[in-house]
């Protein structure tokens, strides 16, 4: 099978970093910022198959949707008239929460982070119809990358300062969808190898409840961690991952995020 050829958007992302680290022996990637991206002409998009964008701008983070601030939505008005295929990482945060979401649950974003992906994730279907993937991602684990000019803070990040701060730290034992670093990569290049088109959630499938990956992450450093209750719903989630597996025909297993964790740093 010839190598697919993918535009990486993002040179700074967490990301992008690790999609290119992991997958440059199986992909033709071309990892660029958007500058560089915008300077690209037609005849140079169209020996690309596939275009993700893993940049974002920090008024789309935080604030209330503007056209100025959606990048995805730049590139995929620049690319409308081209065969190639666009992958938009949307977010879980699209959900309310909830056990068990489907692509087909109800969607309800409770900011404006999710509130700007989901009018996002709508415009790129009304513009490139049947030439998208949307990627509804849960939380990501993996080792930070050094970006004076993050904008987002995950779990993983948090975990690492309240580590560092040494002090005593309550936390609500919720459970969550997580995956790591590795497996997302291995997801995002069986999905480009594929043939598939449209909305997937990408996820580990199961509830992992926080005082698992604490005790996962930090053996060392538990007892810095002390769970308030043992168990609380209002916050609790996890994707149901099917659609997307059955299709790409790979399995995600709980024990390899608990290796990667164990492994961690």
């Amino acid at each position: 099978m010839m190598k697919k050829n993918l535009i990486l958007i993002g040179k700074k992302s967490f990301l992008g970093h690790y999609i290119k680290k992991n997958l440059s022996k199986k992909l033709n990637i071309l990892h660029i910022n958007f500058d560089q991206f915008n300077n690209l002409n037609n005849n140079k998009l169209q020996n690309y198959d596939f275009i993700c964008n893993c940049s974002i701008d920090k008024k789309y983070q935080n604030g209330k949707y503007t056209v100025q601030s959606d990048i995805d939505l730049k590139i995929v008005n620049k690319i409308k008239d081209l065969k190639i295929k666009y992958i938009f990482l949307s977010s879980r945060k699209v959900y309310k929460h909830n056990a068990n979401l489907k692509e087909s649950s109800k969607c309800k974003p409770l900011d404006n982070y999710a509130k700007n992906k989901l009018i996002t994730e709508n415009k790129i279907k009304l513009i490139i119809k049947n030439r998208y993937l949307i990627l509804r991602i849960s939380n990501i684990i993996g080792e930070p990358i050094n970006n004076p000019k993050k904008v987002t803070n995950n779990f993983i990040d948090k975990y690492l300062q309240f580590k560092k701060s040494k002090m005593i730290i309550a936390y609500k034992n919720y459970y969550k969808d997580f995956l790591s670093i590795n497996q997302f990569t291995e997801i995002f290049y069986n999905i480009i190898r594929s043939k598939i088109m449209g909305t997937y959630n990408v996820s580990l499938g199961e509830k992992v409840y926080i005082s698992e990956i604490l005790l996962w992450l930090s053996k060392s450093n538990n007892k810095i961690f002390k769970p308030i209750n043992k168990f609380i719903n209002d916050d609790s989630f996890y994707l149901n991952n099917k659609k997307l597996l059955n299709k790409i025909n790979i399995k995600i297993k709980k024990s390899d995020l608990r290796k990667y964790c164990q492994n961690f740093n």
